[in-house]
């Protein structure tokens, strides 16, 4: 074996050259550049490390159920709160600062729930009146009259009026035209029952009591229309919460049902 001794890197490509007959892979690819022009250029390019693809992004975790929950505990509160401070103090004399208060969330917490005390109103009667229609139609007396079916539902609805006159009085004046996030759900509320009645006077066209050639939303239009009428001749104090269902309503239903026909 030849022991060789370098003091350069040009010495040992010399010795490697006399020894194997090969030319420095420097030399080589100069060669090559020569007949393929570009040839350094491209293997430079190969050889350089690739940029990192980016990553897609990531979806949002779906909102945990208990932080569901959390919201929907603090609308309850607010709700109760502002229920119990209208019937306490009178809806004109509560501030949203001290519905925030009694709830225990900040007054920022309130407008997260509520546009406004108005909105706010409209939160607290929508519960208060679904659970009263829900209640009404669950204990219909299915065998009955049209009429008296009516009467029922009705019934329920100003027992639910009643029990808070001052709160309701408040309600019926700031319901029309609400236009808060709570009012629209009270507007698709409404019409939700509205399609209710008209499904009552469908079955009573299938009964035989009401001209099949009748619109039954029509008609429960009509009907919701001397309800509130009713409604409003008992908040105004022109008549009492029984005389208003009967027979303030009553006479008006069995008027509508008989026509204007001689």
């Amino acid at each position: 074996m030849v022991i060789l001794r370098a003091r350069s890197v040009k010495e040992i490509a010399a010795v490697d050259r006399r020894l194997t007959g090969r030319r420095p892979r420097q030399q080589i690819a100069r060669s090559m550049s020569k007949v393929i022009p570009g040839a350094t250029k491209r293997r430079k390019r190969a050889a350089a490390p690739r940029a990192p693809v980016a990553s897609a992004p990531i979806a949002p975790a779906p909102e945990r159920g208990g932080r569901a929950q959390q919201k929907l505990d603090t609308r309850r509160r607010i709700r109760d709160a502002a229920w119990a401070l209208f019937t306490e103090l009178g809806y004109d004399d509560t501030t949203t600062k001290a519905v925030a208060e009694r709830a225990e969330v900040a007054t920022g917490t309130v407008f997260v729930h509520a546009r406004d005390k108005p909105d706010l109103l409209m939160m607290v009667m929508h519960d208060r009146l679904a659970a009263a229609v829900d209640a009404a139609f669950e204990a219909l007396p299915r065998k009955e009259p049209l009429l008296a079916q009516l009467l029922h539902v009705f019934q329920r609805l100003f027992a639910m009026y009643g029990e808070q006159p001052l709160v309701s009085q408040a309600f019926v004046k700031a319901f029309p035209g609400a236009s808060g996030p709570n009012g629209e759900r009270l507007n698709a509320l409404t019409f939700a029952f509205l399609h209710r009645i008209a499904g009552l006077v469908r079955d009573a066209q299938a009964r035989g009591e009401v001209a099949g050639d009748i619109d039954p939303l029509a008609a429960a239009h009509n009907v919701f229309a001397l309800y509130f009428a009713a409604l409003l001749s008992w908040l105004s104090g022109f008549v009492t919460l029984g005389a208003a269902l009967d027979p303030v309503l009553k006479s008006s239903l069995t008027l509508q049902f008989r026509g204007l026909r001689a």
